[in-house]
């Protein structure tokens, strides 16, 4: 009777090997979920976290942060307090007149907060003649009532000869040059795209579009108010 050891047949070797592989296979993903899973809550805990430093930043710099502070400080240490806190602690606590108003604190207008609202107008097709005269008829228009920021659109290649009519010219080539040098995008899309970001960029208020065969004269800009 022959001593040597039993070999176990190949095809269940290779079925042993297909379910620890699948069981390894499954531990990954588990270990990928759990990983998913704490980064979600760590972005979750970094915007908590941003939000919490945003409200404590306004909170200092907030008149009322500083009246608490001033008070705090001069009760805990009334001799080596800041004479800078005291002298605005005191006037904050100064007896107004009987009638005078409260003001609340003023806080500084940003230059884009007072700026006027930007219209845009899309004079596409005039010939260059037409478009200054556009350009004088929308200055005329702001002589009689400066109440925006006119941004003009135009296809004209000739436009920085106009600049000096101080009017904000945005170029946009026409659709016979485009489609020569850029055959394979749609002119009608680039128009789509350059006015929705014109719209973002300029924060416009009004679109009005030219009639290049009717120019608006001004009386029709007035009309526009």
């Amino acid at each position: 009777m022959s001593d040597s050891p039993t070999v176990a047949p190949a095809g269940a070797e290779l079925e042993r090997l297909r379910w620890e592989i699948a069981a390894l296979t499954g531990r990954m993903r588990s270990v990928e979920l759990e990983r998913d899973s704490w980064r979600a809550r760590c972005e979750r805990l970094t915007e908590q976290r941003d939000r919490e430093r945003e409200k404590s930043r306004r909170l200092r710099s907030s008149g009322s942060y500083r009246l608490g502070r001033a008070l705090v400080s001069l009760a805990r240490d009334p001799w080596h307090t800041s004479p800078r806190l005291v002298r605005g602690l005191a006037r904050r606590l100064r007896p107004r007149p009987a009638g005078t108003p409260i003001v609340p604190e003023q806080v500084p207008r940003t230059p884009s907060a007072r700026r006027r609202p930007a219209h845009l107008y899309v004079a596409i097709g005039l010939d260059h003649d037409t478009l200054r005269d556009l350009l004088v008829t929308i200055n005329q228009r702001l002589l009689v009532t400066p109440d925006h920021r006119p941004v003009v659109l135009t296809d004209d290649p000739a436009f920085s000869l106009l600049r000096t009519l101080g009017v904000l010219l945005e170029y946009l080539p026409d659709r016979g040059t485009w489609e020569r040098h850029r055959p394979d995008r749609a002119w009608d899309d680039l128009l789509a795209e350059r006015l929705a970001r014109l719209c973002r960029d300029h924060v416009t208020e009004r679109t009005v579009v030219v009639d290049r065969l009717r120019p608006p004269a001004l009386a029709d800009l007035l009309r526009f108010r």
